[in-house]
């Protein structure tokens, strides 16, 4: 089978195990063993009923189980129990206590489990157990990339013969597939392959450590969903609720898609152009869960549904487009749980059961961090957890909080669906806590109606006899006055244009007496204007909160009266000029000189109006 290769060091090594642990295999016999994995799924659950007897003369208290290496890495649960009887009658013990064991002089490939009895095996005695192990990441995509018009096919690797330090007088295998579809398997003595099954054996009288590589290659379209990680918030409030908040970072760690993907093949032929892929997933949340959201990075997404009966509620969540292998995608779904069905009290503590997993079905999760948030006011006792976590205390402010609220941090790594069981918070917590929320809140409101009514009752305007007032008062005389003298100024410029607008209308119609009347009455309003002008100048100069803009006002004052002068001069040589009877162009040359001086005098007013008015 081209590109599939077997650990041969590790069938060496299971050999040379045998040197070391002849005693052990000596005293333990497995008179029966049936082995059954299931490879519907991603995730490989592996069942294996077994018959072990002493022979021994001493009588034994543990049961050794060996794994390779690469399994035992990607192992995620180990149970094993005692099964009395048979069929309905049949009667299973508790899980028995496994540990990891160094054996001396253990080959470094594989890794051993001790299994604790309940009692001593004594000689001659027998004992039924049944064992599981699940196991994820050890089915490889091959091809690893593949089209989006192929199907996805898997390889499995394993030993026809169980991996044991005892023997074996009887066993078989069963492998159990997704679906009848078979690129190839290894085919042994005792083979079968009916519908989507093949089993191997029984075989009879096998030595310890017996190892028969076998190797299936068949069709698999499940998909393989695997979270990176997943945070669960699950905040406890004692008004009667329970918020779970799960942020997914997701990716589809199957056969990676080569190519570009159609949509329009992929919405044509689902079944056929993305068979591999997946377009929504189904999360059990509990019968009583409600508000619940869904939504990205982007916001909600509406293609979410939820229905549900008395005994669970189900939530489809479709994500934006349809996952194919290496595909990755990040979700937060949330919900609420009413708090009198997973909170409790136990001899004066408090204590939260509630499950520990993913509700999503078949979802691998690599890191999984579950957030227990107590209310402010808590004091933590203790956690029970099935299983071994990581733990650790974290601290969380949300609304209303003061001292912060207390968060159990527990953390556990390669996490399947079989994890999901209840675990317990155990808290201490007093009913007086609860009043400091709404007590926080009236206080509040208290204190921003006093505040409203002390500023309206209150008097803010500056008193009259303050130096910051009168000086106030100064300015806003000094401004009024800087006004008037604006105003003062732009009538003046009027005159000046209507004088210029004469001596033009005087070259077109030739009309003497309209413009020297024009003269006399721009003598007579410039003359007015100027005795308005000299107290508002005096005024400016005495006030001290003028100083900074009064060298603008006097440059003003001269510049338009340098103007003045220039205009009233051209105006006199104009109409002096048409009294003689001169030609047009004596008095374009006489006035020339005159005209570029008035236009430069006419600029500079202006802009010291415009800088006098910005100050």
């Amino acid at each position: 089978m081209a590109g599939m290769r077997f650990d041969l060091a590790l069938l060496l090594l299971a050999f040379g195990s045998v040197l070391f642990l002849s005693t052990v295999s000596a005293d333990l016999v497995i008179s029966k063993l049936d082995r059954r994995i299931d490879l519907s799924s991603p995730i490989v659950r592996a069942t294996t009923s077994l018959k072990v007897e002493n022979n021994g003369a001493e009588a034994i208290t543990e049961f050794l189980l060996p794994f390779p290496e690469n399994q035992a890495k990607n192992l995620a649960s180990l149970s094993v129990i005692i099964v009395e009887g048979k069929g309905k009658s049949k009667v299973s013990s508790e899980s028995l206590p496994v540990r990891i064991v160094n054996p001396m002089d253990s080959p470094p490939s594989l890794v051993w489990y001790s299994v604790t009895l309940p009692k001593e095996l004594v000689k001659g005695g027998s004992l039924n157990l049944e064992i599981k192990a699940i196991l994820t990441n050890i089915l490889r995509p091959f091809p690893e990339k593949i089209t989006q018009a192929d199907v996805q096919l898997i390889v499995f690797q394993d030993s026809a013969h169980v991996l044991s330090p005892y023997a074996v007088h009887m066993q078989s295998l069963t492998l159990k597939l997704p679906e009848p579809k078979v690129e190839s398997y290894t085919k042994l003595e005792n083979t079968k392959f009916s519908g989507s099954e093949i089993k191997y054996g029984p075989y009879a009288n096998q030595p310890p450590f017996t190892y028969t590589p076998l190797a299936v290659h068949y069709v698999s379209n499940k998909p393989f969903v695997v979270a990176r990680e997943l945070v669960r918030e699950i905040e406890i409030s004692h008004w009667g609720n329970v918020q779970v908040t799960e942020n997914y970072n997701l990716v589809h760690a199957g056969a990676v898609i080569l190519g570009e993907f159609s949509r329009l093949e992929y919405q044509a032929q689902p079944h056929l152009r993305g068979a591999s892929a997946f377009r929504h997933l189904i999360a059990k949340l509990p019968a009583r869960a409600h508000s619940i959201y869904y939504r990205d990075d982007i916001g909600n997404i509406s293609t979410s549904h939820v229905w549900g009966d008395s005994s669970r509620t189900l939530l489809e969540i479709e994500p934006r487009f349809p996952m194919f292998g290496g595909w990755k995608t990040t979700f937060t779904i949330g919900y609420g749980l009413p708090l009198k069905d997973f909170l409790f009290k136990s001899g004066g503590e408090r204590f939260l059961s509630i499950p520990f997993g993913s509700p999503i079905d078949e979802l691998v999760i690599d890191n999984l961090i579950v957030k227990i948030v107590l209310p402010e006011g808590s004091k933590f006792s203790s956690v029970s957890v099935p299983f071994p976590a990581k733990q650790s205390m974290q601290e969380k402010f949300s609304h209303l909080d003061v001292v912060g609220r207390p968060v159990v941090v527990l953390e556990k790594t390669n996490v399947v669906p079989e994890h999901s069981q209840y675990f317990q918070v155990h808290y201490k917590f007093s009913n007086l806590s609860l009043l400091q929320e709404p007590l926080l809140l009236v206080f509040g409101y208290f204190l921003l109606f006093v505040a409203c009514i002390a500023y309206v009752r209150a008097d803010f305007t500056i008193s009259k006899s303050s130096s910051s007032y009168l000086a106030k008062l100064q300015w806003d005389e000094v401004r009024s006055t800087i006004q008037q003298f604006e105003s003062i100024m732009n009538r003046c410029l009027i005159v000046h244009d209507k004088l210029q607008a004469s001596l033009r209308d005087l070259s077109r119609t030739g009309d003497l007496q309209a413009c020297k009347a024009a003269r006399k009455t721009a003598d007579s309003t410039l003359k007015e204007l100027l005795k308005d002008l000299k107290p508002l100048i005096s005024f400016l100069q005495s006030s001290p909160q003028a100083a900074q803009i009064l060298p603008k006002v006097e440059e003003l004052a001269a510049k338009e009266k340098e103007l003045q002068e220039k205009i009233m001069q051209k105006h006199s040589i104009v109409v002096e000029s048409y009294d003689k009877k001169s030609g047009s162009k004596d008095i374009e040359n006489r006035v020339t000189a005159l005209e570029q001086k008035i236009v430069l005098l006419r600029q500079e007013v202006d802009d010291l109006v415009d800088t006098i008015d910005e100050i």
